[in-house]
């Protein structure tokens, strides 16, 4: 069996408007005070790889159009939807009182370890992703349907926030196009 590089015009890659007309994958991410232009970036990136529907980038997280995030994202902040909002408890209260299920990914008390949390098909989530230091905000927790949280066997329990963003999106992803 051969295994030869697919060279860019092989990908079968769609474009910007083609995107933007297609079916997304219903969930929002929501970067609650996120500080490194790059993490922006990647979370963008991994967001046009799977269709996410929207980002809000919340407080403090900066905004396109910026150099860093840019060289991160690789145009993806053209073609995935995304906002600002100035207050993430503000915009959590708001996604829930629309019917969408907030979910912030940090590592509580009585948190669901992601690999046995279950989608429900037709359901729009929101997951909120938190500070690089500080996590999701304890008033924004509060404020969610729940927690999920990467299960994680190391000594440090600790993964970057683009990381963290791409292990979630694809769990979700995967379990909600099966």
């Amino acid at each position: 069996m051969s295994h030869k590089k697919l060279k860019l015009q092989e990908l079968n890659r769609i474009s910007t408007s083609e995107f933007k007309e297609a079916e997304k994958t219903p969930l929002i991410i929501v970067l609650d005070n996120i500080r490194s232009l790059n993490n922006v970036g990647s979370v963008f990136r991994t967001a046009d790889a799977f269709r996410i529907e929207k980002i809000f980038l919340c407080g403090i997280t900066p905004q396109p159009p910026h150099r860093d995030i840019h060289k991160t994202a690789l145009g993806a902040t053209e073609t995935v939807d995304w906002a600002y909002a100035l207050d993430t408890l503000e915009l959590v209260q708001a996604l829930r009182s629309s019917g969408i299920k907030c979910y912030a990914i940090e590592q509580t008390e009585n948190s669901i370890m992601l690999d046995q949390f279950q989608p429900e098909k037709n359901q729009r989530y929101a997951l909120i992703f938190g500070n690089e230091v500080d996590g999701v905000r304890q008033d924004v927790i509060d404020a969610c349907d729940g927690v999920l949280e990467i299960p994680q066997i190391g000594t440090k329990h600790s993964l970057n926030i683009s990381v963290c963003n791409g292990v979630v999106i694809w769990d979700l992803f995967s379990k909600l196009k099966k």
